[in-house]
């Protein structure tokens, strides 16, 4: 599929300098805008040089200033703003609680769209030839990602006994430091540079394991350890820290990844389900 640019500028933003994040960050608020600006106009906006604005096409991965522009009015071309939401949708002190409602309500929308548009199926089908495989599967995270590992280690323990995940951080670090080659680590983190999150990539990958990392940018310390990294998408403004819009972004790409896994093994899977159901159906 054809990833939305403006997408790509967010998942790439940790690997921009201080200048190159002034262009980002204008051109992620003033896309339309953009696009009839100058090189010279654009730098003289943002405060910086035309090198810094040149060194950001590099980043991006286009030839020069005119592929950036054509690139971005491409993936403009038929993309419509939500209505009535201003500030892109990032919430203020001004708002009504009925304007917040609604840029929470966009802001959960795009967050799942943007992990849509990040996919790369070979790489999703690459983490499922790891988890099918693997002698073990273990799922980790740390503050509110820890609470997404837990849910995606519940959910697949319905259809496979093989998974784990603990909810303390200095066992996650004795278990990553313990695997053994032919295991499986699924790491969520939003940032990708937890200092914890990173120590627990770094000991499974130096334990042989298989490294599967859920996260919001391409380049991190964490991405350094993983051997296949699954994008997901959500901005987070500065009234929205806690969000439950990253946790969103990160469970729909669980949900992709355990439909997959018992579409693999329907047969295997259904007969479990039925006797984990069975198991806690007096419960529910």
């Amino acid at each position: 599929m054809q990833e939305d640019f403006l997408t790509r500028i967010r998942s790439s933003y940790n690997q921009f300098t201080k200048a190159e994040r002034r262009v980002a960050d204008f051109i992620l608020q003033n896309p339309n805008k953009v696009l009839f600006m100058s090189i010279s106009d654009l730098a003289e906006t943002c405060d910086v040089g035309d090198t810094s604005v040149f060194r950001f096409c590099k980043t991006m991965n286009v030839k020069g200033y005119q592929e950036f522009k054509m690139t971005l009015s491409l993936s403009m071309r038929g993309k419509e703003k939500a209505e009535g939401l201003e500030d892109n949708g990032e919430v203020t002190l001004g708002d009504s609680i009925s304007d917040l409602a609604a840029k929470v309500l966009q802001d959960t929308i795009s967050s799942i769209q943007e992990s849509f548009s990040l996919l790369d199926f070979s790489k999703v089908s690459l983490a499922m030839d790891a988890m099918s495989k693997g002698r073990r599967v273990l799922f980790f995270g740390v503050g509110a990602s820890m609470l997404t590992a837990m849910k995606a280690m519940n959910k697949f323990h319905r259809i496979e006994p093989k998974v784990y995940c603990s909810e303390m951080v200095s066992q996650q670090l004795m278990s990553a430091a313990t695997m053994e080659k032919g295991d499986v680590a699924v790491i969520f983190s939003y940032s990708g540079a937890t200092r914890d999150i990173v120590e627990i990539a770094r000991l499974a990958k130096k334990s042989g394991a298989t490294v599967i990392a859920i996260t919001r940018f391409q380049k991190s310390a964490l991405t350094e350890y993983t051997d296949i990294s699954l994008l997901c998408g959500a901005n987070v403004g500065s009234l929205q820290k806690g969000s439950t819009s990253a946790e969103i972004s990160q469970l729909f790409l669980v949900d992709i990844m355990y439909t997959e896994y018992y579409r693999r093994h329907f047969e295997k899977c259904s007969q479990i389900l039925e006797k984990t159901s069975k198991a806690i159906s007096d419960r529910n």
